[in-house]
């Protein structure tokens, strides 16, 4: 299970609007200031646009501030920042589970290996491809060719159009090398219940999927659990896209913030008692990949506008949002489990500090794992144990050093050792992201380049794990700041801490190493639950301090003057957390400003009184209403007389479980077009959901197995097979099947409708003709002795059908038939056709043979679904 085949190609209307296209001309840009990557780009640039400028890869604070951290020796910094102003490699990886998984390999080694030899194009590269040494199995490659190198070379032309190809269908995924590397820490099992809380664009969690299904056998499904979360609407609808090409029914998509993700704790949230130890109580995971939103200055190869952006602030205003998420995700850890903390920065604010705060917080709960003997080939440096922190130019070694004005946006967790005066936890425990802290070392980066007149600044999605929402234009007052705060002082003079904690045992990911990018990653294990009154007592603490805080802004004291809606992470669904979520976000005039109305805030308000008094009996809707305004329920289908009917349309065996597996979005029993199949892992999750009040919102969830289908013909079963579902349906499967040879089931996928005496087996004609009218499924029987056993063999290749009255038709899209004939031409030694050659024997207009296909351009009862199937992901959508 878990073919990794996407079914229909879609449009990308609703991303038309997203990032800039930082490629295309901009007459406002800066010269470049040097480096091989701008001149390479200058030479292709004019050639098209006399006027066009290259970028700039220079930002001399850039330069300064990692010199000061001491990243890497001074010894090679030439060798790192000449790597950093060249164009990134691209990447792909295999998908394991694939049908095809052995002849895309094959093809690798034989085929595209041997052709692309001549097209070396870097003097330090022996091989144009070859695989990543360091990951399992050969699965990841690299290229010696960046992405516009791929898309501009002709010689690479069908190269480049097999990885388009590929990747639409899901056979392979094109992502950064480094960023595949978090997953691989897990060590993730195939009972596992895994957590992705910043998941999208959703690269990470379709290898956690790989995973999961790599072992599976036909008609099997895993017992691992995937939740892939993130707090953006529009980054989950591209999350669902993603993962939409592995065809799985073991994930489960939500819409969070993840330093607020809810707990589902059955003893708390419901006073129902429940005897059935067997069921799930609480919803922990074994595994938690916490890839937090980051500034993403390693990403600057794939997304050279960040030298135009960054800024020493960018680390600093995140520094807060990072820890809290990371100790949500070690709270919703179970003990024993394992955590990977991850970004695609070098800056040790966002790294290292991050780390050593955890464990402080943590006490001995939580241990920071040596894994060095984990992906030996994996070149990686050890993390840093000592590091400065600047702020408004000026370089600080201690919190101490700290003006008292800027105490409160300069926490003590930035520093090595953490310590600091109790006025200066001010907001620890908030989720703020400190804009100002932002805007303030804007002034030293955006005086560095020419012409740049740029006031605020946001640390961009190109980072894997989501835009923060920090963008801000508010600034201190000039008399708030004293006269000297913009003196810079030496980094070299200052006094530093060096952190007790073995930080060493940190990952980092430079790019000199290895041809890559940047990238930063820690294994933490939970040995032991969090002492909960220690916790209590802290946030208790935090909270009173927050009191005063806002006491002292009120009466001018305070100098962080940006008001609180604007400093605070935007929040696209607003979550009754526990009772330390509630705390973190207990500014209901937050909450209504971000789209919740006054009842709603009231309720929310309630709900969090009632929390803090401990277990009750929680009125909830009807399952049917749904909680979450815009998102539409989860709906367990037990309509009987339409699964009788199905069951017995197709044949489906006892031994296939359906009761309790199947889910649709729409509420309307009557009116159902969709139905989804989940497995035992996502049915236990769903029903502890309702017991719990539908704390989850779930976006997305399950693999579409049946479609409602219309037709003229007159079929006895209303719903046919969905193409998604069919791997895993098809060995239970025992009417409306067929056996095709490999020329007849070539015609079918060329031609897409024959006629039941046009097929060259006229034997198969007649058994077609002979099937009841509606859906049916045709199987490849090439390659197979015995007939019987053909549906068990994992590489059985089949397809849906639809049988009309004079013809069988084929119901796959067009991209899929294509890649689907191509595949089976290289396997079995046939002649690959070409677009144009169609016989005329062979067309027909169909005008009341073919179904009507019309049900799948709407689908009101699944709306986030159906925003993520309106989108074609173009070649340049390289998210990772």
């Amino acid at each position: 299970m878990g073919g990794g085949r996407k079914r229909g190609r879609t449009q990308r209307r609703h991303f038309k609007q997203g990032r800039e296209n930082v490629w295309k001309h901009n007459p406002q840009r800066p010269p470049a200031a040097g480096g091989e990557g701008a001149e390479g780009g200058a030479a292709e640039g004019r050639e098209g646009n006399p006027s066009w400028q290259p970028f700039a890869t220079e930002n001399p604070a850039f330069e300064d501030y990692y010199k000061a951290q001491q990243i890497i020796p001074e010894g090679e910094w030439d060798d790192f920042m000449n790597m950093l102003r060249k164009p990134l490699p691209a990447t792909f990886r295999i998908n394991a589970s694939c049908q095809f998984y052995q002849d895309i390999c094959s093809q690798l080694e034989n085929d595209f290996r041997k052709s692309l030899e001549t097209e070396v194009s870097d003097e330090h590269e022996e091989d144009a491809i070859r695989p990543l040494p360091w990951y399992p199995g050969n699965l990841a490659w690299h290229l010696n060719f960046s992405r516009m190198q791929l898309r501009r070379n002709q010689a690479l032309e069908g190269f480049h159009e097999f990885l388009k190809r590929e990747n639409e269908v899901g056979n392979i995924t094109r992502q950064e090398a480094v960023s595949m590397v978090p997953p691989l820490f897990l060590n993730v099992q195939p009972d596992h219940h895994i957590l992705d809380m910043c998941a999208a664009p959703g690269s990470k969690t379709f290898q956690l999927l790989e995973m999961i299904h790599q072992s599976t056998k036909p008609g099997m499904l895993p017992n691992a659990l995937v939740v892939a979360n993130d707090v953006d609407v529009q980054r989950c609808n591209l999350l669902i896209h993603q993962t939409k090409r592995m065809c799985t029914a073991n994930l489960i998509v939500t819409n969070h913030e993840a330093q607020n993700f809810p707990g589902c704790n059955l003893a708390k949230f419901s006073s129902e008692t429940c005897t059935n130890e067997s069921k799930l109580q609480r919803l922990e995971f074994d595994r938690v990949l916490c890839d937090v939103p980051c500034s993403g200055d390693g990403t600057v190869r794939k997304a050279p506008d960040m030298w135009r952006k960054w800024n020493a602030g960018m680390g600093n205003g995140l520094h807060r949002l990072q820890v809290e998420i990371a100790m949500r995700g070690i709270g919703l850890l179970k003990v024993g489990g394992r955590i990977v903390y991850s970004t695609c920065s070098m800056n040790p604010v966002e790294n290292e500090a991050v780390v050593a705060e955890i464990l402080r917080r943590c006490g001995g709960s939580v241990e920071l794992l040596d894994v060095s003997n984990e992906l030996p080939e994996l070149v990686r440096r050890p993390g840093l144990s000592t590091w400065k922190v600047r702020d408004r130019g000026s370089w600080f070694g201690t919190h101490e050093d700290v003006p008292r004005y800027r105490k409160n946006v300069i926490l003590p967790s930035m520093f090595p050792s953490g310590k600091g005066t109790m006025d200066s936890h001010v907001a620890i425990g908030s989720v703020e992201v400190n804009t100002d802290v932002i805007d303030a070392d804007m002034k030293d980066s955006t005086n560095m380049v020419e012409g740049e007149q740029q006031t605020k600044t946001a640390s961009d999605d190109v980072n894997n794990g989501g835009d923060p929402n920090t963008e801000e234009t508010s600034k201190l007052e000039s008399n708030e700041v004293p006269n000297d705060s913009d003196k810079k002082s030496n980094s070299t003079s200052i006094r530093t801490e060096h952190s007790n904690f073995p930080l060493h045992r940190c990952m980092r990911i430079v790019p000199h190493d290895q041809n890559s990018g940047a990238f930063f990653i820690a294994v933490l294990q939970k040995l032991s639950p969090i002492n909960e009154n220690q916790e209590a007592e802290l946030i208790k603490g935090k909270h009173s301090i927050s009191k005063d805080r806002a006491e002292k802004l009120e009466k001018g004291l305070g100098s962080d003057k940006v008001p609180h809606k604007e400093n605070t992470v935007q929040q696209q669904g607003v979550d009754d957390g526990n009772v330390m979520d509630e705390q973190q976000n207990g500014d209901v005039d937050n909450e209504t400003s971000n789209g919740k109305s006054s009842e709603e805030a009231k309720v929310i308000v309630n709900e969090a009184e009632n929390d803090q008094a401990g277990p009750r009996d929680r009125s909830r809707k009807p399952q049917n209403q749904g909680r979450w305004r815009g998102v539409d329920p989860v709906i367990f289908f037990k309509d009987e007389a339409t699964i009788r009917s199905i069951v017995s349309f197709y044949g489906i065996k006892d031994t296939f479980p359906l009761e309790g597996h199947l889910v649709t979005r729409n509420p309307d029993a009557g009116h159902v077009k969709r139905i989804y199949y989940v497995s035992k892992s996502v049915q236990e999750v769903l029903e502890l959901n309702v017991k719990v009040g539908e704390r989850l919102k779930i976006t997305s969830l399950g693999l579409k197995i049946f479609e409602r289908q219309s037709s003229k013909d007159g079929s006895p079963c209303t719903f046919r097979l969905s193409s998604e579902g069919l791997p895993l349906l098809l060995p239970y499967i025992t009417k409306q099947i067929l056996y095709a040879s490999a020329i007849d089931f070539q015609h079918l996928l060329q031609y897409r409708t024959i006629k039941f005496p046009d097929f060259v087996d006229a034997k198969f004609g007649e058994e077609a003709s002979a099937l009841l009218p509606g859906c049916c499924v045709v199987v490849l029987r090439e390659g197979h002795q015995n007939i019987d056993s053909i549906a068990m063999d994992p590489s059985a290749i089949a397809i849906v059908c639809w049988k009309g009255k004079t013809n069988l038709c084929v119901m796959v899209s067009p991209l899929d038939g294509k890649e689907l004939l191509e595949r089976i031409c290289l396997r079995y030694g046939l002649k690959i056709p070409k677009a144009d050659d169609v016989k005329p024997s062979m067309k027909i207009d169909g005008s009341d043979e073919q179904p009507d296909l019309s049900t799948e351009a709407v689908d009101p009862e699944a709306a986030p679904e159906s925003k993520a199937s309106d989108m074609e992901i173009a070649d340049a959508k390289e998210v990772e």
